[in-house]
Formats: structure tokens, sequence, C-alpha cells
């Protein structure tokens, strides 16, 4: 039995006249001879609608009971779907993440996918050619509905994609695949064919929002092409696949950038083993995230650390720094929350010399300056002021000759 896994957001199920668009791409899969697992997610707004409803009831909402009143959405979703395939006369059903075998931790609202049974799906598709299935909910092993969080759909038709040995995974969006930067900031973006999963992954974090970090994860994990594709076009999208040889040849793929970023600093801390220790154990007994970190050289027995945190954590990692000051030396804590790392990303990098240094003369010829660096293998991270960003993204962009197919060093 072949499968074929599509997904589709909330702005390709927003009106019924959407929907029957959605339906000629279900209807494209089975025409290549697969059975089909629809997902898809809650209509565009009606999560944010179910929320404020929750915040109108309680000022403190329960977890658990705000994923079930959220996880509606989906099932509207997939009940209106389902109704307009049957009526074209396609052999459908709807199911809940629960009836599909999707089970999960019990951490409401941001819940992991612990498993999925396969059997469920297999013994449903005897008797249908597709099951419309509610992305970004699972079910607890007692039976509780949980939801995955934030953009959860990708990650739900990911993992069922795996867990069916699906030939392919489309999700499909309001763009048309992944650019080589956002082309709201950059006219010259252009849309990539294909890119491999460390990048797509590099991408997710930096702030791309194609996909789910999660759902890449998941299909660099179990192996699962990923078609990015648009539900309004015919456009061919962008594949997200295994790392082939021909991306080695390019040096820089994309350009990225993340907005969700503030710094804080500490001066004079004392230059001794431990303090790091002592700076960033609270945070992360908080669950608060740190992602750079550059401390500067000893001076006088007393350095600078420096690290970044999201905006929305920003004020609790300040009262968490206020209250360990005084063991780290009376620190002198200074934030800025007008910041955005913006990070040059390709797989190429790890056969290509000079990247960096490319990266710094474009920016430098252009006076912006960097605040802070952090790299990995293929990637290259700066933080720079905020007012900055769409000339760094178009710089860079330049830079690097994105706009052409490929960028191969001389």
């Amino acid at each position: 039995m072949r499968v074929m896994v599509q997904k589709f957001g909330g702005t390709s199920v927003a009106t019924k006249e959407r929907m029957l668009q959605v339906l000629e791409k279900v209807r494209g899969g089975l025409q290549n001879g697969c059975k089909v697992l629809a997902v898809l997610s809650a209509r565009s707004g009606d999560t944010n609608n179910l929320l404020a409803l929750a915040s109108e009831w309680s000022d403190n909402p329960d977890p658990a009971e705000s994923d079930v009143l959220v996880s509606t959405g989906e099932q509207v979703s997939v009940a209106l779907f389902t109704m307009l395939l049957k009526d074209a006369g396609i052999r459908a059903r709807s199911c809940t993440g629960g009836q599909i075998g999707v089970r999960s931790n019990s951490t409401f609202g941001k819940a992991r996918i612990r498993s999925i049974d396969t059997h469920a799906i297999t013994a449903l598709f005897e008797h249908y050619d597709v099951l419309v299935v509610t992305g970004f909910q699972g079910v607890t092993e007692d039976g509780r509905i949980t939801t995955l969080g934030r953009g959860g759909s990708d990650t739900s038709a990911v993992a069922l994609a795996a867990a069916a040995k699906a030939e392919l995974c489309e999700i499909y969006t309001d763009v048309e695949g992944v650019f080589t930067t956002d082309p709201n900031l950059c006219a010259k973006a252009r849309k990539l064919e294909r890119v491999s999963y460390d990048e797509m992954l590099e991408m997710a974090s930096m702030g791309a929002k194609v996909l789910e970090i999660r759902s890449v994860e998941f299909a660099k994990k179990f192996k699962v092409p990923v078609l990015v594709r648009s539900t309004f076009s015919e456009a061919p999208g962008t594949l997200v696949t295994q790392e082939e040889q021909s991306m080695e040849q390019i040096m820089v793929s994309g350009i990225a950038y993340d907005k969700d970023q503030a710094r804080i600093t500490l001066r004079s801390v004392r230059d001794m083993p431990g303090v790091a220790a002592a700076i960033f154990g609270p945070l992360a007994a908080a669950r608060l995230s740190v992602d750079m970190i550059v401390q500067t050289p000893s001076r006088d027995g007393v350095t600078d650390m420096n690290f970044t945190v999201s905006r929305k954590d920003l004020r609790r990692a300040l009262d968490i720094m206020t209250a360990v000051g005084e063991g780290v030396g009376g620190i002198d804590i200074v934030h800025d929350d007008n910041v955005v790392k913006i990070s040059v990303i390709g797989v190429g990098m790890r056969n290509h010399s000079g990247v960096a240094a490319k990266a710094f003369a474009a920016l430098q010829a252009e006076n912006i300056n960097i605040l802070m660096i952090s790299t990995s293998e293929i990637k290259i991270s700066c933080l720079i002021e905020e007012k900055y960003v769409e000339l760094a993204v178009r710089t860079l962009h330049d830079a690097f000759e994105l706009d052409k197919s490929s960028y191969l060093e001389d």
C-alpha cells in the first residue's frame, strides 16, 4: 500500500472555497495511486479565538482543559473537509489524534509525541482512501487530549508520515517553498529546489517560519522526504531531504534572521571557577533558554558575561540575575532588546573556507556593527542592532550571490 501525507495549514482551510482547492490536491494524490493521510490545522484565526475565550472564562486557564478547548479548532476543520470529500464521492473519514493512534506525554499545551499506532492507520485504510486527521493533537496513555504547541500540525504530519512509511510528506502553506531569505525583506530572494535537513533545522531555529523545528527533527530522524509547496499554485515547491554531495558544492544556501532576541550583559563578574554555573544554573532551573554566550577577557580579576534570551523571557531573566548578583561579585546588569540575530547558513561551509570573513566584510562595508558572534559547522550568526536587519539581510544575500542558482568560491 502506497501512502502519501498531505498537511494543510490554517490559511489553506480558512474558507469553503479554499477547502475545495485542498480537495483537488488530495484528489491528485489519489490519482497517483496513493492512500492519503490529510492532516489539517484549525481554520485561520480559530485557535486564537479559542484561547481568548479561555481567558474570558478564567484568569488562569487550566492547561489540560485549555487543550480540550483548543483542539476543537482542528476538529471543525477535519469534519467540514471530510463532508466535502464525501460529497465528491471519495471514501473518507475524519479522525482525531487519539483515533489515529497518536500517543503523547502529558505536557499539556506543548506535548511531545511518544508513539503512533500504525495498526490503526492500516485498519482504517482497508475501508477508506482518505483519512482526514486533526493536526496539532494527541492523547495521553490515560486518554486525555493534548496539543503539541504552535506549529504542531507540521509535527503531526511528519510523524504520521514516518509511522505510515509514506513515500512523501507534502506540507502545503501560503508560500511556494523555502526561499534563500525572507522575500518580504529582499526582493532578490530565490526559491530553493531542495535543502538538507540540517540546513532546514538551522533556518527554522534561526527564525524562518516555513516549517516548525520539531517536524524537521522528525523528518531527519526517520528520513522522511518533505515537500514544502503552496496550496494556491502549481509551483513545484522545495524538497527537504538528506544531504547530497551536490549540496556541499554550494557555500551558502540561505540567510535567516530572528527578532526574538534580547541581550543581557553582566559587568564586573568575578573571573573564577563556578561563576558561569552560578549564572546559568538558575536560568536553566527556570527553563529559560540561553542562546549566544560571550565572555570578555579577564581584567583585574573581573570579566563581562554577555548572553541572549528570548524577548518574552527577558524580565524573568533579569529578575533571576538580580537575585544571583551578590554571589558572583555584585554585578552591574545591562540589557538591550533592540537586537536581531542574523545567520548565514549552508552545508557547504564544511568544505569552503572564508565564509565568516566574507560575511563580516560585507557587514563592515555597510557600517553594521557586530555585537556578538556564534558559529556551528554549517552556520554563522551575528547579533546586530534591530534597525539594520533589512539592510543586513540584503547585504549578505548580495554578498553570497544567492539570487543565482548557486554560489561557488572562485
